[in-house]
This record gives C-alpha cells, sequence and structure tokens, in this order.
C-alpha cells in the first residue's frame, strides 16, 4: 500500500493500513506533517482538553503509524504511473516506489495575498481558516478578505464570536452565490468595504499581534487604516494534485473526485482522502476521518483483486 502525503489523512490511512496487514509506504512530500506543521494551537481536535500544539499532533501520529509498521520515505514524487498495478511513483531522485494500491493525500494550500507583513503575523492575527481560529477572538473586531463564497461563508460563521465583523472585497459585486450574499447584507453584524485590498497587515503589543489593516482604495488610490484583532485570508485553497492531471479525474478547480461518500477515485485501487477531496469541510478531524475510510477501502479492493 502506498501513500502519498503524511498530514493527518495520510498517516490515519498509514495507522489502519498498518493493522490490516497492508505494508504502507508513505511517501511524506515536501512538507512532512502537512498543514498541522504549520499550526501553533490546536484545540478542536477530539481527546485533548488542553490547547496541543500542531507539529507536536503530527509527531505523535507519525510514531503510531511507524509503531504499528508504517515506513516513512522523505522524498518528493515527480511524476507517476497509474496505467497498471502496481502503481508508480517517481521521485526527484529517480527512486521508484510501488503498491498494489495507491492512497493520495497530498492535501490543498489556502492562497495567501503574497504581501510580507501577512508572512511575518501569519499565526498571530492572520489566518486562512476561520473555522479553526475564529473562537479565539470571541468579541473583538475581525476583517474577512474575499469575495467568494468562502469569503462569505467565513463572514457569517465569525458572527457567531464577534459582532464586528467586516468584508474586505477588491471589487463591487461578490461572486458568492446568490443566497449567501443575501443571509450577508442582512446581517446586522457585518459590514462590506468595496473596490478594496489590504496593503499591510500591521502589528503591535507584547507579544506582537495583529492590531490593524491598512487598506488601498483601487479607484482612488487612497489608503485607510482600521483597527482589527484577527483578519481571515479567505481566496481560496489549491489542491496540490498537478502531477495527477491526466491520470485522475479532477473538478474545475483541481480537487479529486470521488465517489459519494467514498474515496474511490475513478482508476480501481487509487484513493483520495484529506484536503485533496474535500473543498467544504478542511479540517483534522475530517481529513483523519477520511484517511481511515481509505485504508479500509483499499483493504476491501485488494480483498477482491487478489
Amino acid at each position: 500500500m502506498l501513500i502519498l502525503g503524511s498530514g493527518p489523512a495520510g498517516l490515519s490511512a498509514a495507522i489502519y493500513g498498518a493493522r490490516a496487514g497492508m505494508n504502507p509506504i508513505v511517501v511524506q512530500g515536501i512538507q512532512p506533517g502537512g498543514q498541522l506543521t504549520t499550526t501553533t494551537e490546536v484545540e478542536n481536535y477530539p481527546g485533548f482538553r488542553e490547547v496541543i500544539q500542531g507539529p507536536w499532533l503530527m509527531q505523535e501520529m507519525q510514531a503510531q503509524a511507524e509503531h504499528v509498521g508504517a515506513r516513512m520515505m522523505y522524498d518528493h514524487i515527480a511524476s507517476v504511473d497509474l496505467s497498471s498495478r502496481p502503481f508508480k511513483l517517481i521521485g526527484d531522485g529517480g527512486t521508484i516506489y510501488e503498491g498494489d494500491t495507491l492512497v493520495i493525500a497530498t492535501g490543498a494550500q489556502a492562497k495567501w495575498l503574497g504581501i510580507e507583513s501577512e508572512t511575518l503575523l501569519r499565526g498571530k492575527g492572520v489566518s486562512a481558516c476561520a473555522t479553526c481560529d475564529g473562537f479565539f477572538y470571541r468579541g473583538k473586531k475581525v476583517a474577512v478578505i474575499g469575495g467568494g463564497n468562502t469569503a462569505v461563508e467565513e463572514a457569517l460563521y465569525l458572527t457567531n464570536h464577534s459582532q464586528d465583523v467586516t468584508l474586505i472585497h477588491r471589487r463591487d459585486s461578490l461572486r458568492a452565490e446568490k443566497i449567501l450574499q443575501d443571509r450577508l447584507f442582512a446581517h446586522p453584524h457585518i459590514k462590506v468595504i468595496w473596490n478594496h485590498e489590504v496593503s499591510r497587515f500591521i502589528g503591535g503589543g507584547q507579544p506582537e499581534g495583529l492590531v490593524a489593516m491598512e487598506l488601498r482604495d483601487l479607484n482612488s488610490g487612497a489608503l485607510q487604516v482600521i483597527d482589527v484583532d484577527g483578519g481571515f485570508v479567505a481566496i481560496g485553497h489549491q489542491p496540490a494534485t498537478d502531477i495527477f492531471k491526466g491520470h485522475l479525474a479532477l473538478d474545475n478547480e483541481g480537487y479529486m473526485l470521488v465517489e459519494p461518500g467514498r474515496t474511490m477515485t475513478n482508476v480501481p485501487g487509487v484513493f483520495a482522502c484529506g484536503d485533496v477531496a474535500d473543498r467544504i469541510y478542511r479540517q483534522a478531524v475530517t481529513a483523519a476521518g477520511t484517511g481511515c475510510m481509505a485504508a479500509l477501502d483499499a483493504e476491501r479492493f485488494l480483498g477482491h483483486a487478489g
């Protein structure tokens, strides 16, 4: 059993795969541990009453996977051959990994604005996940950047924690579905700033955190500063599926297409789990759950395929 990716989905698949005797090999990719290794505080993963650290959680998952027999390979996959079994993953250095079944758990990365201050304050008030971090801003001022479904959904979600939510959009109309727009415009705790972009996130305090955002009017060029405690970048996600284009069915945003409620792709014996196939939830716990599903689906496939 080959597993590509080592976040919660990949490592959960490895744990279940090893316990089922499928001899899983995990190729970890360029970011071992996935997105949680860049997340400092995790407060919503089941089983922990106290706040835990994302890198620690992933270290524990990997240790558990290795304990039950999974093997970890540190390599970056450059190409794949899914034309026949065993499936092949080819590393940058030419190493070939083979498996009778393949679980893809390469995840998705949030799209960022790409300004320097965003990087400096990421995790210190600047986030790309309101569901993950909104709780920390209860009763505080927050802003969401974006104009699609994700941005509107995050703004609406944040009203559960804040009565001062601002949506900042580059254009004079939203791309989100009309029903979401109607909810947004009707909400008394959300205001919209049109035709503006974030030019700078401003930090302050001790320890340093986000205290304000500098906005640029795209019509006049004028600058204004608004006070905020939390800034949520919601301009979409990019699934890590480039090497599978032409090999597996993807949707129009690049996410893996799987059977509803299952993890099977359009190639028998190849399964997808976690954020690479999830454009809606994108949580560590849902990724881990689908990793388990992928391993069970793979076990059933091998049982029938022989």
